[in-house]
């Protein structure tokens, strides 16, 4: 059970969840911003999006901007990632003629040639057109091996929320009176061909506060879902609950998991309608591998006599550590002041590392020899994004690809690549490369560190256009995350090569604390009371931006989206003087009343309970929403978010452009009507997007 459930929830971060309108708490006069349909909201929006496109449009390369990104997103030379089951490799493809997607497959074989020839399933394009549904691919949740039956996911307009429907591959047809669930934040996993594990909305009661499903229950084909069975129950505070089916010939589990916060599980093995505890840390992350367990910590654990550190990879034997035994843990990987591990996957024999070195990537192979467990470091391209994973589909009899992995590499100058390897050695083969898109050279990208308020040592990277010096005038902007243990390495964009980098601006990427970088610590240093770090790091990069004449305040902007939403809107309001453009993305700004809003609830772990009386004192002293005054200046700024966002609610953003707005302030203001989470449902939407936060930028800090 190689995918854990909560690497599962990283994916979606957030909960999926209705889109309404929480109670009023407070005499908040924009509560009625929260109606995210409501007809007096959207002819608000309808009209700030007027005035923003009228500005943002004037703009006198925004078409051509827009048409290059475009082209950036469509271009049929970029790489068609996948995924693998059996014989076949997966894909979805977006580009002009499919704005919404392909859903296909090849063979290894053919993927290896420069223009594989690829099998549609699914037009996803050709099925809203039929159905008069504006169809959004969200993923295939399929039984592996040979079998022919997935369930996929499909959302309205790139929401979160889903409807499940089975498909039959060999047909590349929807099963006629196959499992389906109606839109809901599901979670489903195959116990067997005919049988599911659902946790989906089966009506009051069943869903926890944070909107996740709070029951598990056994559904058998043919049966109408009314008469599933429940098999698991989580409680109403809790996050979610989920099902995991390791169906692994000879070594088939089922665990059943409570997540009682973002970081916390408590997980059960379902054997015969009994459910048995497995004993472990609430905040470590453990999946079975074959015939054993492997154990990545949070936190530092005492066990036998013995404390290992969090962050650290152990592995032990799965009947034995089931039996209480913890005289058998071993390390894989132990963090170090400058390594952390990142992620892991298995093949069928080994243990694949996705390792951080200094926001650096690098991989290691460790394999058990001789009763001893050896690692060796892949020979990889340094420094970069770095990333390996497994291709092993246990459902597959004497699998080729049992020992092979795919290798990823890329970094802000250098186009992705992706090739395959051997987990028992041997060289690496170059499967397929990203093209370049904009001309580097002269280009130069390098790694700096600042010390924060409290002395922390924070890094950052600035990338340098060509001929550009530090004399005060680069347009230039920094871009942060710091939440939710996510780590920002660094990536190769051509929207930012062709419409930034060419056009004279620096980049600069900051790892602050709340994110991943360094490991759990660097990610619980900033955490609830503590969380002002985060934005304390981040100031401390633009300070120095400053004090080197990389930058000045009038040509210093800032950027992030969902959490760094509210990273760029607390540190605008906090330091306005240092910044002269913000673009805000897809935003929690109204930190008391977020956990009342969609899935905040499922935050909790991550900020605190506004109606703790003691944690809304450290939550009021940053939230935007809270702190924005009338009698101080800000810049100008970019507020970003789609009514179709079911993940961080658009009331975040709307009332915090209305709040300014009422306050005497200027605001830019766009919300698109489709999108999801990320602002965009398709190329054509994405690059729309893009092209107006480029237009907004260069409208404030060009020279």
């Amino acid at each position: 059970m190689q995918l854990h459930w909560l690497r599962r929830l990283a994916f979606v971060l957030v909960a999926l969840t209705p889109l309404t309108m929480a109670a009023p708490t407070d005499d908040d006069p924009f509560l009625w911003l929260e109606d995210v349909q409501g007809e007096r909201a959207l002819a608000w929006v309808r009209e700030r999006n007027a005035a923003a496109r009228k500005r943002l449009e004037a703009w006198p390369a925004f078409e051509s901007a827009r048409t290059e990104i475009k082209a950036v997103l469509d271009s049929r030379e970029r790489i068609p990632m996948f995924s693998r089951r059996g014989e076949w490799l997966y894909n979805l493809w977006q580009d002009e003629r499919n704005p919404r997607g392909l859903w296909r497959r090849t063979t290894l074989a053919e993927y290896r040639k420069p223009a594989p020839a690829w099998h549609t399933l699914l037009d996803i394009d050709a099925l809203g057109k039929a159905e008069g549904v504006n169809w959004v691919w969200g993923g295939a949740e399929c039984l592996g091996g040979q079998d022919d039956r997935c369930l996929l996911s499909l959302s309205r307009g790139g929401a979160d929320a889903k409807v499940v429907r089975e498909f039959d591959i060999g047909r590349k047809a929807f099963v006629e009176g196959g499992f389906t669930l109606p839109e809901a934040k599901s979670d489903v996993a195959w116990l067997d061909r005919d049988t599911l594990l659902v946790g989906t909305d089966f009506g009051p009661g069943s869903l926890t506060d944070s909107g996740y499903p709070r029951l598990i229950k056994r559904w058998a084909r043919g049966k109408p879902l009314s008469e599933a069975t429940t098999v698991f129950e989580g409680e109403k505070a809790d996050v979610a609950v989920s099902p995991g089916v390791d169906r692994t010939p000879g070594f088939e589990r089922v665990v059943l998991v409570r997540a009682i916060d973002f970081y916390n599980t408590r997980e059960s093995l379902w054997r015969d309608g009994k459910l048995t505890p497995i004993d472990k840390p609430d905040d470590a992350q453990l999946s079975f591998w074959r015939d054993r367990v492997l154990i990545k910590l949070r936190s530092d654990w005492v066990v036998g006599g013995r404390t290992w550190p969090r962050g650290a990879l152990l592995v032990s034997d799965a009947a034995a550590y089931l039996a209480g035994k913890r005289d058998g843990l071993q390390a894989l990987f132990t963090p170090t002041a400058t390594r952390s591990l990142d992620r892991y996957s298995t093949t069928r024999s080994q243990v694949l590392l996705d390792i951080n070195d200094n926001v650096a990537g690098r991989a290691e192979v460790w394999r058990h020899d001789d009763g001893q467990w050896r690692g060796r470091q892949l020979d990889a391209p340094f420094p970069g994004t770095l990333s390996i994973g497994a291709l092993h589909d246990p459902m597959v009899a004497d699998d080729p690809l049992a020992e092979a992995f795919t290798l990823t590499y890329t970094d802000f100058l250098t186009p992705d690549s992706l090739s395959l390897g051997d987990a028992r050695g041997g060289p690496i083969e170059r499967l397929k490369s990203r093209p370049t898109f904009f001309d580097a050279t002269g280009m130069r990208t390098e790694q700096r560190f600042v010390a924060s308020k409290d002395g922390t040592r924070v890094p950052y990277f600035v990338v340098w256009p060509q001929g550009a010096k530090a004399d005060g005038s680069n347009p230039t902007l920094l871009y942060g995350y710091g939440g939710f243990q996510n780590s920002v390495n660094p990536w190769y964009s051509g929207g930012l090569g062709t419409q930034w980098y060419r056009r004279g601006g620096v980049l600069v990427v900051a790892n602050i604390r709340g994110g991943g970088e360094y490991g759990p610590g660097w990610h619980q240093a900033a955490v609830k009371a503590n969380k002002q770090r985060s934005y304390d790091d981040f100031i401390a990069v633009a300070e120095d931006l400053i004090a080197t004449k990389v930058t000045s305040p009038k040509h210093l902007g800032i950027q992030g989206g969902s959490n760094g939403g509210l990273l760029v809107g607390a540190v605008m309001v906090q330091r306005p003087e240092l910044f002269n453009a913000v673009v805000c993305q897809v935003p929690l700004l109204d930190m008391k009343r977020y956990h009342l809003l969609l899935a905040g609830a499922s935050w909790m772990a991550e900020y605190g309970n506004p109606d703790v009386p003691e944690e809304w004192a450290w939550i009021s002293k940053y939230s935007p929403y809270q702190n924005v005054k009338a009698d101080a200046t800000y810049p100008v700024p970019l507020i970003i978010t789609s009514t179709r966002d079911d993940r961080v609610h658009p009331g975040h953003a709307r009332k915090m452009a209305a709040r300014m707005l009422a306050q005497g302030h200027e605001v830019i203001y766009h919300e698109n009507i489709e999108g999801g989470h990320g602002a965009g449902a398709d190329n054509f939407q994405h690059a729309d997007r893009q092209a107006l936060e480029m237009a907004y930028l260069w409208q404030r800090l060009a020279r």
